[in-house]
């Protein structure tokens, strides 16, 4: 089983990528499953949605449901599936409908404050 839990992220958190804060939230919730480590999701509504554009991309995850995927798009660049969210996810993700995902990397920082 995927072990899937969710929970309130404790504090503010942010994501930033290209120099801009593409988001801030204190209602941010915090998904584990299994052994990986945690993922933030940030409410749609504490997002600057205009920074992200819709991909093609979509992966299943047996336990979440259908991924859809976003690229963040800075002033320098297109990066590409940065962002995902799961927009009907299965039951025992539903807490997660509504949020987006950030893939961390040497460009996008998700970071608590």
């Amino acid at each position: 089983m995927g072990h899937i839990k969710i929970r309130k992220a404790l504090g503010t958190w942010t994501v930033r990528a290209g120099g801009a804060v593409l988001a801030e939230t204190a209602n941010g919730l915090e998904l584990t499953e299994g052994s990986h480590p945690p993922v933030i999701y940030f409410p749609r509504s504490d997002i600057a949605m205009a920074f992200l554009d819709n991909s093609e991309q979509t992966t299943k995850c047996p336990h979440k449901g259908q991924a859809s995927y976003y690229h963040i798009v800075t002033k320098s660049k297109t990066l590409e599936n940065a962002a995902w969210s799961f927009d009907d996810p299965n039951p025992v993700a539903a807490a997660i409908k509504g949020h987006l995902a950030f893939h961390p990397s040497d460009t996008v920082t998700v970071e608590r404050v």
